[in-house]
């Protein structure tokens, strides 16, 4: 019953804001757009419609913000008006009152504010659809003032969440059994996923961990800076972490004023980008204009300040190597190759034509590629590959969802920076240099030394196990199997002085090449 109020309070404020007529003036049927007129009768929409777009989302719950802002970073698919009232979303939603805020921490800490604060702004800085942020200082555990942001989850979230994410889980539902592409499309994993990840932002402990694990990953690029955690002033409702200074990223005039490079700056983000999913497979994942800004300190002027780590998301080597390969394959206009990827990862049936699936995938792809990025609508381009895959049943995989949402925020990032920006050639000297150290004697040897603690601590034991293993056999049978067991023993000595070869060869070899550019560059 819940789900039903619920579900006609989301139409009534649809209705209410006008929301229809940016709908429903696609649909023909008359019947259907009286029925909306006659149940909205008496509204006011003087105010512009983005405007309100941006206040029905903010009237309807955290769920449905963070669907606005996903929008707001996609200039190329939404009319200018829309695309400015949404870009509101990312730090301008209402705050909750400073006694409420106030009324949590010293719930969370058992003590008054004054105890745990030199200062408290009671004056929010930014208030997003999870939490608000108030800025204040401490003294830190040396005995040193320090300025630091405190982050406040909003009161009874998990109530509210809960309601909307019950009733999508509904709509997944209808979906997977009633459309025909509900088993290609798993509605129910992808919801899964969104799931917990919104969990996930209700717990600040979690928030924190991922941002020590980022501040750690991201410690040698020099690209962009993770502010620090302040460990004894964490709870699941609050984090306090170090206050960073800048200019957020969307800000693009005041960035320009400061003499920040646009274009390099917008590189560098891609390059952070593939960098976190590639070399750690650990990434920022709610990378939109509210959580981004930009030093113009002089010690760190040009660098990312990244800031809300709510989502992160992970993948496992298996899933790096394949998209690895993927967007190598594709950046070669090798589309046989991405095929071929398509078929062997299980995406597509196995008795799909590879043939019929390269062309496919060629006929969507290559007239966008030699196209700088103002020119290119990646919408469109998924939208190509979604009929496309529905044609082959390529299933949507749940667990590559978010990395997809944050190739999308980046690529809007890198067009409001540098519309000319070549997303691809950006990115593709990082992957091959990437897929190079994969296959290398770099990979041969960290695989050495991540093995090496393992066997290490194996071998020491393995006379005991032997022994303790033969003195319960049959002596006939323990004979037998001690034969099979040499037998076994001497091919895999074979294979493993055959691999050492190999491995020592192919050393050798690299370590020429090496030497031989060096004399051919020396020389000629």
């Amino acid at each position: 019953m819940k789900r039903l109020l619920r579900a006609a309070y989301i139409v009534w404020v649809a209705l209410r804001y006008g929301l229809d007529e940016l709908v429903l003036t696609s649909f023909q049927r008359p019947d259907l757009r009286l029925a909306a007129r006659i149940a909205s009768f008496g509204r006011d929409l003087s105010a512009p419609r983005g405007q309100r777009l941006r206040e029905a989302l903010q009237k309807l719950g955290p769920i449905f913000v963070k669907f606005g802002q996903v929008l707001s970073t996609r200039r190329d698919l939404l009319p200018a008006d829309i695309a400015d009232e949404l870009a509101l979303l990312q730090d301008r939603v209402p705050p909750f009152p400073a006694e409420e805020a106030i009324a949590i921490i010293e719930r969370s800490f058992r003590k008054p504010i004054s105890e745990i604060f030199l200062s408290f702004d009671r004056e929010p800085v930014a208030s997003a659809s999870i939490a608000q942020v108030h800025f204040a200082t401490l003294r830190d555990e040396n005995g040193r003032e320090r300025e630091v942001a405190v982050k406040v989850l909003r009161p009874g979230m998990l109530k509210v969440i809960n309601q909307d994410m019950g009733l999508i889980r509904m709509m997944a539902a209808w979906v997977d059994r009633l459309s025909p592409d509900g088993k290609r499309l798993k509605p129910r994993e992808v919801v899964a996923e969104f799931d917990k990840y919104l969990h996930d932002e209700l717990d600040l402990v979690r928030e924190a961990a991922s941002a020590a694990q980022l501040r750690r990953n991201m410690a040698d690029l020099n690209l962009v800076m993770v502010p620090e955690m302040f460990w004894d002033w964490i709870r699941p409702e609050v984090l306090v972490m170090e206050r960073m200074y800048g200019v957020p990223v969307g800000q693009v005039e005041r960035l320009r004023e400061a003499g920040v490079d646009l274009k390099q700056l917008a590189r560098d983000g891609v390059t952070i980008f593939f960098t976190q999913v590639f070399r750690d497979g650990f990434f920022h994942a709610d990378m939109h204009p509210g959580n981004i800004m930009v030093s113009v300190q002089p010690a760190t002027f040009g660098r990312y300040v990244s800031l809300d780590f709510g989502i992160v998301g992970t993948l496992t080597q298996v899933d790096k190597e394949y998209l690895a390969q993927n967007f190598s394959a594709f950046f070669r206009r090798d589309y046989k190759r991405v095929a071929e990827l398509h078929v062997e990862s299980g995406w597509v049936p196995p008795n799909t034509r590879i043939d019929e699936l390269e062309s496919a995938i060629r006929s969507v792809c290559e007239p966008y590629f030699d196209r700088p990025l103002s020119q290119i609508s990646l919408g469109m381009v998924l939208m190509r590959l979604f009929q496309t895959s529905r044609r082959f049943n390529v299933e949507i995989q749940p667990q590559l969802v978010l990395l997809q949402k944050t190739l999308l925020n980046v690529e809007g990032l890198g067009r409001q920076l540098d519309p000319e920006l070549d997303l691809w050639a950006t990115a593709k000297p990082f992957l091959e240099k990437w897929m190079l150290e994969q296959v290398g004697p770099k990979r041969f040897w960290n695989e050495l030394k991540d093995q090496a603690p393992y066997y290490a601590k194996m071998l020491p034991d393995l006379p005991r196990l032997l022994h303790g293993y033969l003195s319960q056999r049959p002596y006939a049978q323990t004979q037998a199997e001690l034969i099979d067991m040499l037998r076994e023993q001497r091919r895999a000595n074979s294979r493993l002085t055959a691999l050492l070869y190999l491995a020592v060869g192919f050393l050798l070899g690299w370590v020429a090449m090496q030497a031989w550019d060096g004399i051919r560059i020396h020389f000629f």
